[in-house]
């Protein structure tokens, strides 16, 4: 067992895809917890959503890349720093601008997220405010574990990006 998990350790190509696996199974945990207790998902849920997916896409690719370990696993850490960066912006919103929605005049993003949720409002639909935490586990609200773990996925893909090939 100890001689697997070091060779699971070692293959880049495998700890890419775990975090692709992850990503898309916090993706299916988000919309089981949010049918189950009747949570709304905001737009800011919405983009951290859609690049927890990317992160599963860009995972999966992983798989079949042989020769580009390294750059997919420097595109993966900028994918996963944009998740904490929306993350980090929406745990500020949570914790200290709680009468602010997500943006003015809805932005781009906004625009883009609404667009998403008329084509798949299962995985897209936005219908809560960014300010209001909502639920919580351990104290913490679902955007600050999100921070969390888009950091731990950030750093996980830097090691590989930066590890020597065997």
């Amino acid at each position: 067992m100890r001689e697997l998990l070091a060779w699971l350790g070692r293959d880049a190509r495998l700890q890419l895809l775990g975090i692709g696996l992850v990503g898309c199974a916090l993706v299916g945990g988000g919309i089981l917890l949010a049918r189950t207790m009747n949570l709304a998902a905001c737009p800011l849920c919405i983009l951290q959503r859609m690049l927890y997916l990317l992160l599963g896409v860009e995972g999966l690719f992983a798989l079949f890349v042989v020769r580009a370990a390294r750059p997919l696993a420097g595109l993966m850490a900028a994918t996963a720093a944009t998740g904490a960066g929306i993350a980090a912006y929406q745990t500020w919103l949570q914790r200290f601008a709680t009468d602010t929605n997500c943006g003015a005049n809805q932005p781009w993003w906004e625009q883009f997220v609404n667009w998403a949720g008329v084509q798949s409002p299962l995985l897209f639909e936005a219908t809560g405010l960014c300010s209001e935490a909502g639920w919580k586990f351990l104290g913490l609200s679902i955007a600050e574990w999100s921070l969390a773990l888009f950091s731990a996925m950030t750093l996980l893909a830097l090691r590989v990006a930066r590890a020597r090939r065997d």
